[in-house]
């Protein structure tokens, strides 16, 4: 039964999470249209700087959160979950209306120095109250899918990504824009008050099921006690969030000034960052919204299994996720290996993004495996090894871009290889500290059929992409995606329900 409710939420979640993401990958492909190329690039230079001021505010809450509330609500000590939800959102608040303020204040400082793009510095104003509003919100979704209410907040993400597009279009239309400079503001004030009416739906929703639980007994331990235990938890995961965050923002702000190198000028420069970043990528990993859905509910799942000693649980559990994501990657891989091109045209009517697809989707089976295995990890309470090994990746992935970006053949592809060379290492390094905890089995004979069946399908889509017309196109991509997509599914649900394969 557990197990069925695990995959029964974990598919509710993956499902508004897909319509989310097709409402967020609409949000880029009306990004690409109305900013172009260029624009794109400047929009992409800010979001890691957005990144890394969001986890500095709020790194490691939502995990945090889930965590505890998971443990306390599965014993029925509602007093304690409310505790620590009063206390938690007291004192994210405070923190980060002072990191607003510090960010509001240097905007200009953060732009010329940093950035070095002076035409961002309205956008970074902009950014620090859907900062606060993100911050919240995350101690409201911990609270959710550590109790296992996702479907509400599910149908919220789900109108905050649609009011993003609603109020892109309408500022871009209505004040007809020329200028990089405003049509990118225009991006982020639409995502600041997209943040806003999620942060205010999602509170009301709390307030109105949070009052069906009532625990009369007295909690039995302070504010500073719960506030220590969701610190213990959060600090080495913000720690690792900044960290990575910063590198991650370091990498980006890297990128165009190895392509100068390699000999661009700084406006193709911007215009590969955001064909590749905000493109290609964006096609590449968008199935990556299952793997972060399960990834969500697993912590939770994960922390109550060895808060009740259930090691054979846990231990199948994580087998399970990561044959998920594996086959998800693959699946991923063959779609984008046969019609990247088409898929190119596709979704942003352009030419010139196919070997950009191709190349990039060569590192969705490591990469989804990776960061289940993060997600593992932190389940397990290994929060300074997820640091410690972050961290050692990290500085690999920067390392190869800085030296590989600079060659004028490899430039932005230098962007895949380090993090196909990151999720290969992090994979090795995370599932070395797993097995100290829980002893995976090794199922290497299943990873081979998986890998064979990915060499066949790749050449039965080739096969089908032959017969049909070129003016079927349309037709053809979504044949191949449906069907790249549902036999990998098939052997999924097979693979879990612990079914042979039988070719009777």
């Amino acid at each position: 039964m557990e197990k069925n409710n695990f995959y029964k939420k974990s598919f509710i979640l993956s499902s508004s999470n897909i319509l989310t993401g097709v409402l967020g990958f609409v949000f880029s492909i009306i990004l690409s249209k109305e900013l172009g190329s260029e624009a794109l690039g400047l929009y992409g230079l800010l979001m890691p700087i957005y990144n890394l001021f969001i986890c500095l505010m709020c790194g490691g809450i939502l995990a945090s959160i889930s965590r505890i509330t998971a443990v306390y609500f599965d014993n029925k000590y509602f007093n304690k979950v409310n505790l620590t939800m009063k206390t938690s959102m007291v004192f994210t608040l405070i923190w980060s209306l002072i990191i607003a303020i510090i960010v509001y204040t240097l905007a200009p400082i953060i732009a010329q120095f940093i950035i070095k793009d002076n035409r961002i510095i309205t956008s970074i104003k902009i950014i620090c109250p859907a900062m606060i509003f993100i911050s919240i919100s995350n101690i409201l979704k911990g609270y959710f899918y550590g109790t296992s209410q996702i479907n509400v907040p599910s149908i919220i993400d789900i109108l905050e990504k649609s009011m993003r597009i609603i109020v892109l279009i309408f500022v871009i239309k209505v004040f007809k824009f020329q200028t990089v400079e405003s049509t990118v503001t225009a991006a982020y004030i639409s995502i600041c008050l997209g943040e806003f009416l999620s942060y205010i739906f999602l509170y009301a929703y709390y307030k109105k099921i949070n009052s069906k639980y009532i625990d009369n007994r007295p909690a039995n331990i302070s504010k500073r006690s719960l506030l220590f235990d969701m610190l213990k938890i959060a600090f080495p995961l913000c720690i690792n969030g900044l960290i990575t965050t910063f590198l991650a923002t370091v990498t980006t702000l890297i990128i165009p000034r190895r392509l100068l190198k390699a000999g661009f000028d700084y406006s193709q420069a911007l215009s590969l960052m955001g064909k590749f970043n905000g493109m290609a990528l964006n096609i590449v990993l968008f199935p990556i919204i299952i793997i972060s859905s399960i990834s969500t509910l697993l912590i939770p799942d994960l922390s109550k299994s060895m808060n009740k000693n259930n090691i054979k649980t846990a231990e199948k559990r994580i087998r399970e996720v990561i044959k998920i994501a594996f086959i998800l990657g693959l699946a991923t891989l063959v779609i984008c290996f046969v019609i990247p091109d088409e898929l190119s045209y596709m979704f942003f009517k352009r030419n010139d993004l196919g070997n950009y697809i191709w190349f990039a989707s060569l590192i969705t089976p490591m990469f989804f495996i990776s960061l289940t295995t993060y997600s593992i990890l932190n389940g397990l309470g290994k929060q300074n090894k997820i640091l410690r090994n972050s961290l050692i990746c990290s500085f690999i992935e920067i390392s190869l871009i800085y030296f590989l970006a600079g060659f004028s053949k490899i430039n932005i592809y230098s962007y895949a290889i380090a993090i196909f060379v990151d999720s290969c290492l992090s994979v090795i390094l995370n599932l070395r500290e797993i097995k100290k905890t829980i002893k995976i089995q090794t199922e290497i004979p299943k990873y081979i059929i998986y890998i064979l069946l990915s060499i066949l399908m790749i050449l039965v889509l080739y096969l089908i992409k032959s017969y049909i017309p070129p003016k079927f196109e349309l037709l053809q991509n979504l044949l191949i995606i449906f069907s790249g997509f549902s036999v990998f599914g098939i052997t999924i649900v097979r693979d879990i329900r612990q079914r042979p394969f039988s070719f009777r």
